[in-house]
């Protein structure tokens, strides 16, 4: 699951590179739950994890945190957010 969560936060992390294209930024609309769900699901497989088999899973957590971020924040610079 530690796997699975790393190449969730990689997968989260091209997207919001392609989503701060100019004309593309409503791609974070479907980037932003979908590393929200990459986040909890990273969250969760450090949690159930051994101590010494973490940094798969902490490196999911910070990539789908920083996609999450940023994704946020290119929305509200496009004028995206409500």
């Amino acid at each position: 699951m530690l796997v699975l969560s790393l190449v969730w936060g990689i997968l989260a992390a091209l997207g919001m590179i392609v989503a701060f294209f100019p004309c593309l930024g409503s791609l974070n609309w479907l980037n932003i739950p979908f590393a929200a769900v990459g986040l909890i699901v990273s969250i969760v497989a450090v949690a159930t994890s051994k101590q010494a088999n973490r940094g798969a899973g902490i490196a999911g957590i910070v990539l789908c945190g920083v996609a999450v971020l940023f994704g946020l924040i290119r929305l509200a610079m496009g004028g995206g957010v409500l």
